[in-house]
């Protein structure tokens, strides 16, 4: 599988892709993605705004259920088109896709509490300085675009780092952030107060 982003074009002054290659990658069955740092001042002002739901940030809850990929793919895809950009679609909708599960699978996104427990609750996202709302399975999408820069990124309430595992071309699984580094111009992840948030960086032909 390849895409048009499977470069690491230094011409937009990005730099290199997310973090530095690990040299015995290889070895291990999975690996953690060092967290994002040294980012250019656009970009890294363009990630906090996306954390705070600032300028022109939108947002969706995903829910913990079985249809939540499917609703965030549909909601990053109908703002592409509502935006002017449907030729993002496909990129941005895969990796929305791959981040929502990642995130559902490895943060607790999935309810396993009592029955009746929500940790999705309405009302608790309001406060800007607590994105998460203090709520420990919350997950968010968010976009954001400025010509020619489409910026996403999943919230959650993990800080655990994203985790890089080798690819297994015969097992269905596993693959994710691979996918997300080939289908995007440039991607990585932050620590926040009650969480991190994994971005992914799109920039429109």
């Amino acid at each position: 599988m390849t895409s048009r982003h499977a470069h690491d074009d230094t011409r937009w002054g990005f730099g290199p892709l997310c973090g530095p290659a690990d040299p015995h990658g290889h070895a291990a069955p999975s690996t953690p993605v060092p967290e994002s740092s040294d980012l250019p001042q656009s970009l890294d002002t363009a990630v906090t705004a996306l954390t705070e739901l600032k300028d022109s940030t939108v947002s969706f809850t995903v829910r913990p259920d079985p249809e939540s990929v499917t609703a965030a793919r549909h909601f990053a895809v109908s703002r592409l088109i509502e935006w002017g950009v449907p030729e993002l679609a496909d990129d941005v909708g895969l990796v929305v896709s791959e981040l929502v599960t990642n995130a559902l699978r490895h943060s607790g996104g999935t309810s396993r509490g009592r029955s009746g427990d929500d940790v999705h609750r309405e009302g608790v996202y309001d406060d800007p300085a607590d994105p998460l709302g203090s709520a420990p399975s919350a997950i968010r999408l968010r976009l954001s675009l400025e010509q020619p820069w489409l910026l996403c990124g999943i919230m959650d309430a993990s800080r655990a780092a994203p985790r890089r595992r080798e690819p297994d071309y015969i097992a269905e699984t596993g693959r994710g952030l691979h996918l997300v580094e080939s289908f995007s111009d440039r991607w990585g992840w932050r620590a926040l107060p009650q969480g991190k948030v994994v971005w992914a960086l799109f920039r429109s032909p």
